[in-house]
């Protein structure tokens, strides 16, 4: 057989072995998403007390306090690190699919973008910069859709079965 270094023309061992590593990693990384809702409540207010706290609140049904700048530290650190793991790992698999070179470039740069933006932003809210949890938000979203977009995009040319004979 001929590979013409496409994923539809991997042999179908090689294509089940990347399948159940992007389910996995698509697994952790909605998990992630799931924990965000859960600190932040996927708002705006929430992102703000989640790193600056909400003492003044009196009524607050859960009492947050500010994060340490250790704590922002090491938030900041472990997710731009493995964040650019699995984007360089998902990016390898996206530039094996058989797409324009545009949309594989904007799949795999574009998520760095918004990793440096997302956790540069949070750093930068927890500093005072308020407005910056307007870019977190958007930098989130879009980090998502091209983490989905992509993922789909290799379920899709994973499933076809172009072998070269």
């Amino acid at each position: 057989m001929k590979y013409d270094g496409l994923l539809s023309t991997f042999p179908s061992e090689i294509k089940i072995f990347i399948a159940a590593f992007v389910v996995i990693l698509s697994i952790g990384f909605y998990t992630g998403l799931l924990f965000v809702n859960e600190t932040s409540e996927s708002s705006l207010v929430g992102i703000e007390e989640n790193y600056l706290g909400n003492e003044a609140d009196e009524d607050a049904e859960i009492m947050k306090f500010k994060k340490s700048e250790r704590q922002m530290l090491t938030i900041v650190h472990t997710h731009i690190l493995s964040m650019s793991l699995v984007f360089f790992l998902l990016g390898i698999l996206v530039w094996l699919t058989k797409l324009p070179k545009r949309v594989k470039l904007f799949l795999t740069v574009e998520p760095f973008v918004s990793v440096v933006l997302t956790f540069g932003g949070i750093y930068l809210l927890w500093n005072g910069m308020l407005w910056m949890k307007y870019v977190v938000v958007f930098s989130g979203m879009l980090m998502t859709l091209t983490f989905s977009i992509s993922t789909i995009i290799i379920f899709y040319q994973l499933t076809q079965n172009k072998n070269l004979q």
